[in-house]
This record gives structure tokens, C-alpha cells and sequence, in this order.
């Protein structure tokens, strides 16, 4: 059975990188009947940050990735697990990965290392000045026999072989070479004197990710490790891992990396990296699906638009690009105006009220008839509504129309009161004819008119037409408005 997984380090929010990574994990596993898991990688105490882990969890759960094993969270955000391969989180599972590790020392494939980190250290200071690849030089495989049939033990959060402090590293092959076949980028081949003696057990006791994910992977039945190319160069000491314990090796894909516009590595500095920022925004989780999809991968024909349950048909791994893909913000907001587009108007009431909680519902639906053709995400609805809610703040020459003067516009703006207040009945088609006949009466432009009136009710060149804007705030607000305009022109 295929069996793929994600495994994010609680060092953060979620990537929006990682956030694909889980998504074709999780299609691939999907197409193919298969199970996805979850599994939280916390060995790296130094760089945990506090609830990072339910915020990742959290964060999946609201997109939609819905995983057959590993930790969640219920309904009182409590985080549970299921599943029959746990625990899944990696700090619970410390006496696993040491047993694998003695079982290498046992056989030879690791050693203990007992240098100093000021000797570590002056090391790799000496190899940077010599222009030298930075690796372990292999100072202690000198004590492989002697230590050999010794068992480690953990006091105080310190590993110990006979009273002396150390760390485990995996022999690695000083000769030869090792390849595997990528499922993205075909045949991948390393030099062994160009990998290092990695370290698989720390000072600490705590293990390595190399060490873990070898072990996590194959007791968890992981048939397709798909994760990011960063991880390409870590994946012969996965393999002679795998090897050393007698395991059969996973299926390896490894993904592109998301760049920026100009096509540095996607980060915080030029934009929001985190997927929790985005729905936070207001961005719909089949929007981000649906363009996360597109980043890196594409279908064999033109098609855009996908379903969850469409990927799921007709995603392909070997589709999957070598070259980083560029996030366009530009991008996603189109597809998250399709998806907004495709709700309800009083779907998106309820989506809306969590930004403006303070706006009568039937108020907010009048609102979103006219503004949702106008938002990018949810959140926008602060900033393009912000006039419904108070008076707008312009500069006075924004009244008038660039093919305009201050005549016509007070002319017109005058005569559209006069013509308001004698309505009796206030709906958009009226007001927009009766602005239409102030035009045509007084030798005016429609510029001159409507123009002037769409930025005395919303200080804004830009909006929903002013009749529209008008019927919303109806009749009194709207005069008083207009009025406040010509003051403001006088």
C-alpha cells in the first residue's frame, strides 16, 4: 500500500512551501488508495518554538488535508492522535531511535565520536581557509573496535560510552559511490568522499533528523518520501542508513523551491510566507489549494481550475518541475477571486463577519453585493467598505473630474441635491436616472456628474458605482454627504 507523510518541525509557522509538500503527499497517497500521515519532527529542542506544533495542525486542518494517522486537534484544541504506528510526535519516540543506534554501533556501520566542539570548530576554521569542503575528518573511526560491543548511556541529558562524553556518527564509506532514482529528477549520484560522517545520536541523547527519519519512516511503513530538494544531499546517509539496518529503501521525490518574483528564495522579506497568513486574510482555502497545486506541477493540458478531488485524479509526481517555481501573489488573488465569486452572497456574509463583527448582517449583505467583486481576500473589505461605515476623508480637487472645473462640478453637485431630496422612493435604478437627467438638462458630462458624486459619498476614484454606494447609505446620509462636498468645493 502507498504510504507518504509530512513531517514539519515545529521551529515555526507552516511554510507555504511545506503546505505543498503536504498537498502532494497527500494527493499522491489519495490517488493511489493510499494513507497520508502526519508525524511532527521536535527532535531540535534548540529551535522549538512554543505552540508551533498546534499551529501547524491547526493550519492543516482549516485547509483541508485530512491525514488517516498522527496527531490532531479536537474540539476543545486539545491535541490527540491516531493511528497504530505512534507516537507520532518524534520527542516521545527518544528509547526507538536509540536502539536503532546501538544496533549500527553493534554492527559496525557507526562509531563513537568524542571530539571536542573547540576541536569540531577549529576544524572547520582550518578547512574554510583552505578553500575545503567542511566535513568530520574521521578522527575517531580509530576507536571502532575499542568501543564497538559498548552500550551508551544517557545521565543527565548527556550520552555517555564508559563514562565519556560523546556523540554516534555513521560510518560512512570512504570510496565509492552511491545514486538513487528520483521520482522528479531521475538518476541522482553522489561521491561517498563528499558525504559526511553525520552525526545520528547528539550529546544530548536526542537523535538527528537523519537518524529519525530513517527509522520513523520505515516502521511507519513509508513507501514515498516527498520533500523539498533542500534535502537532496542528505539522502545518501538516509540510504546507508537504510542499508546498514537491512531496510528496504523508499521511492525519494524531491520537490523545487519556491522563489520569489525575482527569483530569490521565497521568504519573509518580500512577502508572507506563512499559509496561516494567508487565511487570516481572508484567502479561501480552495484558492490556496487549488494555486499551490500549480506551483511546480502542471497538467497536460491548459487547465487551471481544480477541485481537491480533481487533483486528486490528475496529479503526476513525474509532471512535477525541476526549476524553482516563482509565488505570484498576483496569481493567487485571481484564483481567490474566482472561488469568492463562486459563494453565495450570504456565504460570504458569515465569511465576512469575523473581519467587520460590529455590522448588522443585513447591512453586511447589502455591502457584499456591491463589494465582492472588488476584493482580492476577505480582509479587504475593511479597506474597500471602510466609507460605509464613516465619513470619507478626500482632498477637494479629487472632486472634480479631470475633464471637469470647479463650476461644473458644484453645478452638478447642487443640482443633485435638489433632484434627491424630492425622491420618494430610493433605489439605485431611480438614482442613477435621476443623475443621468441632471447630465442632460444641464449641458453636463457624465464625468462632471457621477464622477463628482461617487468621491463626495466615498472619497473614492475608485468603487462600486455611486448609485449603488448611495441606495446602501441611503437617502439622509447620502444628501448630507453631497452637501458636505459642496462646502468643501465652496
Amino acid at each position: 500500500m502507498i504510504k507518504t507523510r509530512f513531517a514539519p518541525s515545529p521551529t515555526g509557522f507552516l511554510h507555504i512551501g511545506g503546505l505543498r509538500g503536504a498537498l502532494y503527499s497527500y494527493l499522491y497517497a489519495k490517488q493511489h488508495k493510499g494513507k497520508f500521515i502526519l508525524r511532527i519532527e521536535d527532535t531540535d529542542q534548540s529551535r522549538y518554538v512554543s505552540g508551533a506544533e498546534k499551529n501547524i495542525i491547526s493550519t492543516l486542518q482549516k485547509i483541508g488535508l485530512n491525514w488517516d494517522e498522527g496527531p490532531y486537534l479536537d474540539k476543545h484544541s486539545t491535541i490527540k492522535e491516531k493511528g497504530g504506528f505512534g507516537p507520532y510526535f518524534q520527542s516521545k519516540r527518544l528509547k526507538i531511535y536509540q536502539e536503532y543506534a546501538q544496533k549500527l554501533i553493534d554492527s559496525g556501520d557507526a562509531y563513537y565520536c568524542f571530539c571536542t566542539p573547540e576541536r569540531l570548530t577549529e576544524l572547520r576554521s582550518k578547512q574554510q581557509e583552505n578553500k575545503l569542503q567542511p566535513k568530520y575528518d574521521g578522527c575517531c573511526r580509530k576507536f571502532i573496535e575499542k568501543y564497538k560491543n559498548s552500550k551508551f548511556k544517557i545521565r543527565n541529558s548527556k550520552l555517555f560510552v564508559n563514562n565519556n562524553p560523546c556523540v554516534i556518527r555513521l560510518k560512512v564509506p570512504e570510496s565509492g559511490e552511491i545514486k538513487f532514482n528520483d521520482l522528479i529528477r531521475g538518476e541522482v549520484k553522489f561521491q561517498m568522499e563528499d558525504v559526511d560522517d553525520q552525526v545520528l545520536i547528539k550529546s544530548d541523547g536526542f537523535p538527528t533528523y537523519h537518524l529519525a527519519v530513517v527509522v520513523d519512516d520505515h516502521l511507519m511503513g513509508i513507501t514515498h518520501a516527498i520533500r523539498g530538494e533542500e534535502w537532496i544531499s542528505s539522502t545518501p546517509k538516509h540510504i546507508l542508513t537504510y542499508q546498514a539496518l537491512g531496510w528496504k529503501l523508499p521511492e525519494f521525490a524531491h520537490l523545487p523551491l519556491l522563489l520569489n518574483p525575482d527569483k530569490s528564495k521565497l521568504s519573509k522579506r518580500q512577502g508572507d510566507v506563512a499559509a496561516e497568513d494567508y487565511l487570516n486574510k481572508g484567502y479561501l482555502p480552495e484558492a490556496i489549494i487549488n494555486y499551490i497545486a500549480l506551483l511546480g506541477w502542471h497538467p497536460q493540458d491548459e487547465r487551471e481550475l481544480f477541485t481537491l478531488k480533481d487533483l486528486i485524479k490528475r496529479f503526476e509526481l513525474t509532471r512535477v518541475q525541476k526549476a524553482g517555481a516563482i509565488f505570484d501573489l498576483e496569481k493567487l488573488n485571481w484564483f481567490n477571486c474566482h472561488y469568492l465569486m463562486k459563494r453565495t452572497d450570504k456565504e460570504l456574509v458569515k465569511l465576512i463577519q469575523k473581519f467587520l463583527p460590529n455590522v448588522n448582517g443585513k447591512l453586511l449583505l447589502k455591502i457584499v453585493k456591491v463589494e465582492k467583486g472588488r476584493i482580492n481576500n476577505l480582509s479587504d473589505i475593511c479597506t474597500t467598505a471602510k466609507f460605509f461605515f464613516e465619513l470619507p476623508n478626500y482632498e477637494v480637487n479629487t472632486l472634480i473630474f479631470k475633464k471637469s472645473d470647479k463650476t461644473k462640478t458644484v453645478l452638478a453637485l447642487t443640482k443633485i441635491v435638489e433632484k434627491l431630496n424630492l425622491l420618494k422612493k430610493w433605489d439605485r435604478i431611480i438614482i442613477k436616472r435621476t443623475m443621468e437627467e441632471i447630465v442632460e438638462e444641464n449641458n453636463l458630462t457624465n464625468g462632471d456628474v457621477f464622477w463628482a458624486v461617487r468621491v463626495a459619498v466615498s472619497g473614492l476614484e475608485k468603487s462600486p458605482p455611486p448609485e449603488e454606494i448611495m441606495e446602501i447609505l441611503e437617502k439622509k446620509e447620502s444628501i448630507s454627504r453631497i452637501v458636505q462636498a459642496i462646502k468643501k468645493l465652496s
